[in-house]
């Protein structure tokens, strides 16, 4: 059964500025050297009032349980695709290419009533390989939750600049 995360991040700035953050592979970048990430490219395409965010990362899989490291190897590729319809709203799909599972789900962008911003990630976690789908996802799942934390902590870092 695929598994669903939500994470929030509330930012002291207006939307306009964290959607300017999150269209900056420069943020994008320093948040997955922030990771430990090996190598890095972010790119952002703009056309009018929507962009696709592209964040193409290899990932040390240091500390990742025997059980899932003769899956991934010692490293791993991970492609990050954000297609931001709005300037609140995109889809996003997390793919491991070559390997079967997926993450997909959406990133909101909300004005709070103090005047900074929410940003709220739901994401379903898919992977299609039996017996050991349901671990993985868990797994797959804690280690998205700590990278979003990670992003926040450098977003935050990012706006107070």
């Amino acid at each position: 059964m695929p598994k669903s995360i939500r994470y929030e991040m509330a930012y002291d700035a207006p939307v306009e500025t964290v959607a300017a953050m999150l269209a900056d592979p420069t943020f994008r970048e320093d948040v997955c050297r922030f990771q430990g990430v090996t190598q890095v490219e972010a790119t952002v395409e703009v056309a009018g009032d929507t962009k696709k965010v592209k964040v193409d990362q290899m990932q040390p899989t240091a500390g990742v349980p025997s059980f899932a490291k003769k899956i991934v190897g010692d490293e791993t590729n991970i492609v990050q695709e954000e297609s931001w319809s709005s300037l609140t709203h995109a889809d996003i799909t997390v793919t491991i290419p070559g390997k079967p599972g997926d993450m997909s789900g959406t990133v909101t962008l909300a004005p709070t009533d103090a005047g900074g911003t929410l940003e709220a990630v739901d994401l379903t976690i898919k992977v299609k390989i039996p017996l050991v789908a349901g671990k993985l996802e868990s797994l797959i799942g804690d280690l998205l939750l700590k990278a979003l934390k990670a992003e926040y902590k450098v977003g935050r870092d990012y706006l107070a600049r």
